[in-house]
């Protein structure tokens, strides 16, 4: 039985690999990359915001699109290529980019391989991440490497933390984040005068900036007023349309993160519709972006769901199970006493930022996608997808979320002319999905959706093919890797 069990795996991985069996993949392995290489009959889902296309035919060499166009109609077209990827009933679409993600390889003191993040990444078809926030010792090596091609991860851009007690010091932080080769700055709460040197150095230096901001001095006018490329989140921008403070309570602690998440839930029904409009306009028109991040909240307004997730079972490391758990002493981790009143004003403050965000993108502002994965129970790849649905949710059409994961992305990058598009010259990262995201972003979770067919349950859907810098990674194969992770961890 162990004999027929180890064929039939063999056999599984050889139609996935296209290794010698029928069919027109052939000469395509997990982790290589190849001087040419044929994607043929795709429908293209394109980072622009268009309508689907095709049936396509994209040519890869090495590590770019050489050629993207109408699919031949013969099948003997790419007979004497050696390596082809059929993609016949498929859809190809720009690799995502998770433009904010941090590299973790520590939770709740104990160690979490790099491995573990990146090949979720890369099962969700997560092809470029924007690290902003991590140990960058160690992350500037982890960068190199995936440069190199020396390990398995997506393209990495570290925005390094600026800090300051004075505004001298935060420009010397600015200097040393551009000494050090860092991509981007990442500025958490500053006064307001320290903010603004920060912030001229960094475009003196042509360092983008994404910003984090708190309950503090600062709020969306300094970002616009000092070019703050990136705001991350939403704090700052109700803020900036209220008239005073919060209305907080006498006893409200803003370091007990318990107070902080409880009463962020109120802030948006705080806000002058008419003044938000007013920000809202001045952000756009000073061209800051805005990364919404709306699933690292979702817990806020459905702990249970969060807690649940069907994911967690197979794919969930124990140290960030761990770090989930309320505890004062991590950051996030902060659902103790969470209530039935808590939830519903948190939903309350979903509306009225979702209506902002729409707001905000039929005035022409740039709405990004990006996860912040590691903590509030979000899981790494998984929740980049949860946020495409949350997105969605908002009021934009599923093509316009594409645009935001892909297009969008890598314009806040200022990578738009290399990434993010499927065009002849970009960098090749694609991702091939089975089934169509635009009818339901669900189709892009590695597990996939049970469908009926003919009358019986059958999987459908999750990335098949990951493809970064060139190299064609095996979703599934990927995955399944993070299994035995997981497994052997919990042992």
């Amino acid at each position: 039985m162990k004999k027929s069990i180890k064929v039939i795996s063999f056999v599984l991985v050889c139609l996935w690999l296209g290794q010698g069996l029928n069919g027109q993949t052939r000469g395509v392995e997990n982790g290589q990359r190849y001087e040419r290489l044929v994607i043929r009959n795709v429908i293209v889902i394109d980072g622009k915001g268009t309508p689907p296309v095709g049936p396509m035919d994209i040519i890869l060499e090495g590590n770019r699109i050489q050629s993207v166009r109408g699919a031949a109609r013969s099948e003997n077209a790419y007979q004497k290529e050696e390596h082809v990827l059929d993609g016949t009933g498929m859809y190809l679409l720009p690799g995502l980019i998770n433009i904010h993600a941090h590299l973790h390889d520590s939770r709740a003191d104990q160690p979490l391989p790099f491995e573990y993040s990146y090949k979720l990444w890369l099962a969700c078809g997560i092809t470029t991440i924007r690290d902003v926030g991590s140990n960058f010792q160690k992350t500037i090596d982890e960068r190199r490497k995936s440069q190199e091609g020396l390990i398995v991860a997506p393209r990495i851009f570290l925005y390094m933390m600026a800090w300051g007690r004075t505004p001298e010091e935060a420009r010397r932080s600015v200097q040393e984040i551009k000494k050090r080769g860092g991509d981007g700055v990442k500025i958490f709460g500053m006064e307001r005068d320290i903010m603004e040197a920060a912030l001229d150095e960094a475009h003196k230096l042509g360092l983008r900036v994404a910003r984090h901001v708190g309950v503090e001095e600062t709020d969306a006018w300094d970002d616009a007023a000092f070019g703050v490329t990136s705001i991350e989140h939403w704090y700052g921008v109700p803020d900036a349309a209220l008239h005073g403070s919060q209305n907080f309570p006498h006893w409200y602690n803003y370091s007990n993160e318990d107070d902080r998440f409880r009463y962020a839930g109120r802030l948006w029904r705080e806000a002058d519709p008419e003044k938000l409009d007013k920000v809202l306009q001045t952000l756009v028109e000073k061209g800051v972006a805005w990364c919404p991040t709306l699933v690292i909240y979702e817990a806020n307004r459905d702990l249970l769901r969060a807690v649940n997730q069907p994911w967690f079972k197979d794919y969930l490391h124990p140290a960030v199970e761990e770090y989930f758990k309320p505890n004062p002493a991590y950051h996030g981790s902060y659902h103790w006493d969470w209530s039935t009143t808590d939830e519903i004003f948190w939903r309350e403050n979903y509306t009225i930022w979702m209506q902002a965000l729409r707001r905000f993108s039929d005035r022409g502002g740039v709405i990004g996608v990006g996860e912040d994965a590691g903590f509030i129970y979000m899981l790494y790849g998984f929740s980049l997808i949860r946020e495409l649905e949350l997105q969605q949710e908002a009021g934009f059409h599923p093509i316009d979320v594409i645009m935001h994961a892909t297009g969008n992305n890598a314009k806040i990058l200022g990578k738009e002319k290399e990434l993010g598009r499927i065009r002849q010259g970009y960098l090749a990262d694609l991702i091939l999905v089975d089934e169509n995201p635009l009818e339901n972003f669900k189709y892009l979770y590695p597990t996939g959706v049970v469908g009926l067919e003919e009358g019986k349950l059958i999987r459908r859907g999750g990335v098949k093919w990951t493809i970064k810098d060139g190299i064609v990674f095996h979703a599934p194969t990927v995955l399944e890797d993070v299994k035995r992770m997981v497994t052997e961890a919990r042992k």
